[in-house]
């Protein structure tokens, strides 16, 4: 990691705050599912996202998985800040989705920043900001949507995130995400298919038009 690679990817920091991230930052690469945080961790650093994708997780007392939101590149994970702040544990679970790179702040600096660098105190309420509105879009679907709704909602997330038209996820781990069943996903998906919105091939679903009014 260096200073140049970091400005490109926080242009609105610092170079002073850049410098020392460089400096005081740890670096880790993760493997394609590998598990980045675990609920009930104690969390002493802040957490940001160089490059790939990360899933956010809600675990229940059995280990049932509800996906929350995405991060990728030049996002700052949220609980990771709140928690570390306050020297609390994670009530969420972070899990790379692909290969991935971020980076770990100590404590101590993510709380000094606050005072030293503007920018830094802008970025860290900006990541507040930008993840309590995709919880809220979350939250939105779970209480007020229906589940083909809530399917349509997913996939319209993952196009937009990996910028394709086909999800390749198994139905499987698509109801894990949404804590439903495969049969279901799989029933909904076939319903999908007949309304024009996707269509279905033998180890992946094409999105055809997701923006298609569901009745």
């Amino acid at each position: 990691m260096t200073v140049e690679e970091l400005a490109h990817l926080f242009p609105s920091l610092e170079p002073e705050l850049i410098t020392e991230m460089v400096t005081v930052a740890d670096v880790r690469t993760l493997a394609k599912e590998e598990v980045l945080l675990h609920t009930g961790q104690n969390i002493r650093s802040a957490l940001v996202v160089l490059d790939g994708l990360v899933k956010i997780y809600r675990e229940d007392d059995q280990g049932n998985e509800f996906f929350m939101y995405y991060l990728d590149a030049g996002k700052a994970c949220a609980i990771s800040l709140v928690c570390a702040l306050g020297k609390e544990t994670s009530g969420l679970m972070a899990k790379a989705v692909t290969e991935a790179t971020i980076i770990s702040i100590p404590v101590q600096y993510v709380n000094e920043w606050m005072g030293k660098y503007k920018s830094w105190a802008q970025f860290a309420v900006s990541s507040y900001r930008e993840r309590f509105e995709e919880l809220l879009q979350t939250i939105d679907h779970i209480a007020f949507r229906n589940m083909d709704e809530r399917l349509v909602f997913y996939l319209k997330r993952h196009q937009q995130k990996f910028n394709t038209n086909f999800i390749s996820t198994s139905f499987t781990e698509i109801a894990q995400d949404l804590n439903s069943s495969r049969e279901v996903i799989s029933r909904l998906m076939k319903k999908l298919a007949e309304k024009g919105i996707v269509k279905l091939h033998d180890s992946k679903v094409e999105f055809l038009d997701l923006e298609k009014v569901l009745s």
